[in-house]
C-alpha cells in the first residue's frame, strides 16, 4: 500500500538550530530512494507504506546517534485506494482549480 506523510521530527536538548539534523533525514530519504520534498516545518514523502515507515524509523536512529537525547515526532498521513496519486497530482489539482476560477 502507498502512502504520504507530512513529516516534522525535531530533537530536543540539541539547541536551536536543527538543520544538521533536517539534512541528516534527507540523506536518509534519498538513500531510500523515496519521493519527498522538504518545506519551512517538515517534509512530504510518499512511497510504498513500509519502505516509508523504514526511513522514518532510520531518520530517528540516525538523529539519536548524532546525540540528540529525545525526539518528537508529529505526522500526518494518508491512504488511497480507488486510484493512484501523488504528491504532485494534489498540488497540481488545486493550482489547476484556481486557474479555472
Amino acid at each position: 500500500m502507498n502512502v504520504m506523510i507530512d513529516i516534522c521530527i525535531v530533537p530536543l536538548g540539541v539547541g536551536v538550530s536543527v538543520s544538521k539534523y533536517v539534512a541528516a533525514c534527507q540523506r536518509v530519504l534519498n538513500d531510500a530512494q523515496l519521493e519527498h520534498e522538504m518545506h519551512a516545518y517538515g517534509t512530504n514523502v510518499e512511497g510504498d507504506w513500509d519502505e516509508v515507515m523504514a526511513a522514518v524509523k532510520r531518520c530517528h536512529e540516525i538523529i539519536h546517534e548524532m546525540g540528540a537525547p529525545r525526539i518528537t515526532t508529529s505526522m500526518r498521513l494518508g491512504t488511497r485506494t480507488d486510484r493512484e496519486q501523488t504528491m504532485n497530482d494534489k498540488v497540481q489539482s488545486v493550482r489547476d482549480r484556481l486557474e479555472r476560477e
